[in-house]
């Protein structure tokens, strides 16, 4: 299947992009925040099948809006940012049509990579006002935190735990394509 996009090497515009992310909070709610630094790499070919990703994100940039909370995490509870300064993916299948697609690849989050499916969207390609040529893409993906060794919890009062296993990944990207 064809690809609508240029093909060469695209990089993230960190600017107008989101890695956010949502997990079960006391079995009632559901906290959400953000990874502020994230750097990627989109090598599109002239298929779907060709083309490649592969992405960092500085775990330190963690941000839910909770100065407390986003310094646990921080911590060896869960990140472990001194040891674990970055999460990465990279891609190793796609399969669908350009417009919606599964993009599958290797998440590494600590010391542990796992297959990891995101559903993607193509938002389209257009040059900006100021002469880049951009593309966007939205992704979503579900994992479960415990299968990458972040099992840090507590038992709640009336059932339950504090914070839920599944994490759903939500990616909100803009890449853009060096002029040559």
């Amino acid at each position: 299947m064809t690809i609508e996009l240029t093909p060469g090497t695209w990089t993230l515009d960190q600017a107008h992009t989101e890695v956010g992310f949502s997990v079960r909070h006391a079995g009632i709610s559901k906290v959400r925040g953000q990874f502020t630094e994230a750097y990627a790499t989109l090598v599109v070919g002239e298929t779907l099948e060709t083309s490649s990703v592969e992405a960092t994100v500085q775990t330190a940039s963690f941000d839910s809006n909770d100065d407390n909370r986003d310094a646990h995490v921080k911590g060896a509870d869960f990140f472990n940012v001194e040891e674990y300064p970055h999460m990465k993916f990279n891609a190793t299948q796609a399969q669908g049509n350009p417009e919606n697609f599964k993009l599958t690849g290797d998440l590494t989050i600590k010391d542990t990579t796992l297959p990891v499916a995101f559903d993607v969207e193509f938002g389209g390609m257009a040059v900006d006002p100021f002469g880049a040529t951009r593309a966007g893409f939205s992704a979503t993906a579900q994992i479960s935190r415990k299968a990458f060794g972040i099992t840090w919890n507590t038992a709640l009062e009336a059932g339950g735990v504090l914070v839920g296993d599944k994490v759903t990944i939500t990616i909100d990207s803009a890449f853009v394509l060096p002029a040559s």
